[in-house]
């Protein structure tokens, strides 16, 4: 299955770089305007077969200024970094009581691409949202605990403890985090451990999902921070969950790493758990001035149509800055691009579930 996908997402590559678009400009493209980057934008193709960035396209003959965090208003609609049309997900209607809770798997084997950030900036846009939210970290490294402004080492108990020790609860360990509505359960060093003691358990890989069970009424979505391997906790992680989200860096080898890890999702689903899907993938770390970016993304939508999210997350140094600060980022900086990235992924995640819900109640009824 691995090879398959990597094939159909070379061959889309290869097309996608053969049969460019013709782009007409207009005069008044030449420059950007105040503020804007010329190479926040389609690309031009050149008489030597390269390509350069345009700073506008015209697209149903009206301007439309592309951009990873916003697209210019258009009558002829809108139209985002992943070259479709940018739909409009309304605001979520409130919640009239809370529970039960969708588990979602933050999942990526690839380290470094925006699985722990997704997870906290997610969670709190969710939060913004009405909803209330549980993280749980289950990393060893406990990234998702210091982002959030917790010292791991420092921690009595953590979801380690709720694993290994019968006289532990999850309630016992769970903490408030600066975002209302909030929740974690923390990780540290400890939780490397369990990979190795839960070897020879009986149900080994549904140990997390009679953990959390208990905590499910209480919030409407829990969100698992996977470390960066496909090991017995990460399937423990999703053996528990009712959708993947799927962090994706723009660049080669974040996507070569796809492959494997929808091999896994689908062993997961076939064997232990067929309520797993796949919620989606999401692009992050988007630079569109370079060619490169650019092209991993329309390959990576290419391969995987609609299961690629919309909203892309553009590269911006506040996301490491509000780490540092134990804050997420509509906290740190509720004005910046990147917050207003991750309240537009929130609402269009939240779309997603909705409709999803709609499906299965038509096709059960």
């Amino acid at each position: 299955m691995r090879r398959r996908i990597h094939a159909r997402w070379v061959d889309a590559m290869l097309k996608a770089e053969s049969a460019q678009p013709e782009i007409k400009l207009d005069q008044r493209s030449r420059f950007p305007a105040k503020g804007e980057s010329a190479c926040r934008s389609p690309m031009q193709a050149l008489k030597s077969g390269r390509q350069r960035p345009a700073a506008c396209a015209v697209a149903g003959e009206v301007l439309v200024t592309v951009s990873a965090s916003r697209t210019t208003e258009a009558s002829a609609g809108k139209f985002g970094p992943t070259g479709r049309p940018l739909p409009v997900f309304p605001d979520p209607q409130p919640l009239l009581r809370h529970g039960p809770a969708r588990v979602v798997a933050v999942c990526n084997q690839k380290g470094g691409v925006g699985k722990t950030t997704t997870t906290i900036s997610l969670g709190a846009a969710l939060a913004e949202l009405g909803r209330r939210v549980l993280l749980v970290d289950f990393d060893p490294q406990g990234a998702l605990s210091v982002g959030l402004g917790f010292q791991p080492h420092e921690l009595d108990a953590t979801v380690y403890n709720v694993l290994m020790e019968a006289a532990v609860t999850a309630g016992d360990v769970l903490f408030p985090t600066k975002v209302d509505g909030m929740d974690l359960l923390p990780s540290n060093i400890d939780l490397s451990g369990a990979e190795v003691q839960l070897v020879h358990e009986v149900g080994r890989e549904f140990v997390l999902g009679r953990v959390l069970a208990p905590l499910i009424p209480e919030y409407d979505v829990i969100l698992i921070d996977c470390q960066p391997s496909l090991g017995l906790l990460t399937v423990n992680a999703l053996a528990c969950a009712d959708g993947v989200l799927v962090p994706l860096e723009c660049e080669y080898f974040a996507m070569r790493g796809v492959a494997l890890l929808m091999e896994t999702i689908d062993k997961v689903s076939t064997r232990l758990s067929p309520k797993l899907g796949m919620d989606g993938l999401l692009a992050t770390m988007y630079d569109s001035r370079t060619l490169h970016t650019r092209e991993v993304l329309a390959g990576v939508v290419a391969g995987f149509g609609d299961k690629v999210f919309h909203t892309v997350i553009n590269r911006t140094v506040r996301f490491p800055d509000a780490s540092v600060a134990g804050e997420p980022i509509t906290l740190f900086d509720p004005s910046s691009a990147g917050a207003a990235s991750y309240r537009e992924l929130a609402r269009e995640v939240l779309d997603r579930w909705h409709r999803a819900e709609l499906a299965g109640r038509v096709s059960a009824g």
